[in-house]
């Protein structure tokens, strides 16, 4: 079992090189590139995610900025949904999507979904989204013919393949838009070039973290995390309670200060690691699935919030004793995030 003081070594750290403790960025994009990328399976969430690591961007904002498209959201890495920086989303892609369409190609054969099929799918697609169209999952399920899983299916390949993105809300529902149109030609990286600097991002953002770590959250196999780490300049191993972490930076991160976060469900500091041990008791190792209160690093408590035009509340619920005066400072954040007076109650 770990000990107290190297998981505190693990987690100060974290907080400080994830931009928690001291919000370092003022822009979405600059948040999501320092990251490397940002899972997004939860949209509302994702963004709240973003916002804590700025020094106050809102949620109106980050909307701007994703309809603009400097940040998008696709299917890379695991594959889960991640927000890329726009710039960096082909290079992403070309080093990940041979691993996910094998992945997908499987699936396919399980749902009835030939090879001939899917091209034609994506062709129509490509073609009806030209000119700068955007259309939402239903509209595309309408073109093609196809819906629930088998359109599930044809829509992520045509993502990994580099042919459509995230396009701009229409409202509440999500759109999806060509990714030639959506972003304006960058230059092409070699492999290991790519390799190298997914493994620079991640140790640099996520550090102290591990090999198996970063296999996890790449969805690379372990052979190329290897060549990845190995190649990074400047990237440091330290042992932690006899394991081995890698980190680019060994400044000594956050200092126990009483402060409390909330974080959203699939926060990169809980699921961006494959050991969670250091932020998460065992018998609370679902909370990645939940909204989180993190007090000095620790998972202390869920929350679950309502969202009405004037007002955000918020019911809290703990595992233990809490400053409440630092969780209604984190309240206030939230509710800043949201423009709406926030309360909450445990």
């Amino acid at each position: 079992m770990q000990t107290r003081d190297p998981a505190v070594k693990i987690t100060g750290r974290r907080l400080h090189f994830q931009s928690l403790a001291t919000p370092r960025f003022d822009r979405a994009e600059d948040v999501v590139e320092w990251l490397g990328a940002v899972q997004a399976q939860d949209f509302p969430g994702a963004k709240w995610a973003i916002a804590q690591r700025t020094t106050g961007a809102s949620d109106v904002g980050l909307e701007k900025a994703f309809n603009a498209g400097t940040i998008l959201r696709t299917h890379v890495l695991r594959p889960t949904w991640h927000f890329v920086p726009a710039r960096d989303i082909r290079w992403m892609l070309a080093l990940t999507a041979a691993r996910l369409r094998a992945i997908m190609a499987r699936q396919g054969r399980w749902i009835g979904l030939d090879a001939e099929t899917i091209v034609r799918a994506t062709r129509t697609i490509a073609k009806t989204l030209s000119g700068g169209r955007q259309m939402t999952r239903a509209e595309i399920g309408a073109t093609v013919g196809q819906r629930t899983l088998a359109l599930g299916h044809i829509i992520m390949q045509a993502e990994f393949d580099g042919i459509i993105c995230s396009g701009a809300l229409r409202g509440k529902q999500h759109t999806y838009g060509l990714l030639d149109e959506r972003v304006p030609a960058t230059r092409a990286i070699a492999r290991d070039e790519a390799l190298a600097l997914l493994a620079r991002r991640y140790f640099r953002s996520h550090g102290p973290a591990t090999l198996k770590d970063f296999t996890w959250w790449s969805g690379l196999s372990t052979a190329e995390c290897k060549q990845g780490i190995a190649t990074v300049p400047g990237l440091v191993s330290e042992i932690i309670g006899g394991t081995t972490y890698w980190l680019s930076d060994r400044a000594p991160g956050a200092e126990r200060s009483g402060r409390v976060y909330l974080l959203p469900n699939y926060d990169e500091y809980l699921v961006a690691y494959a050991d969670r041990s250091a932020a998460c008791d065992a018998v609370r190792a679902d909370a990645i699935f939940a909204n989180t209160v993190v007090l000095d690093g620790r998972v202390v408590g869920t929350w679950k919030r309502t969202l009405g035009a004037q007002a955000v509340s918020l019911d809290v619920t703990l595992f233990g004793r809490v400053p409440l005066a630092a969780l209604e400072r984190a309240v206030q954040r939230l509710g800043a995030f949201h423009g709406r007076a926030a309360s909450f109650q445990i």
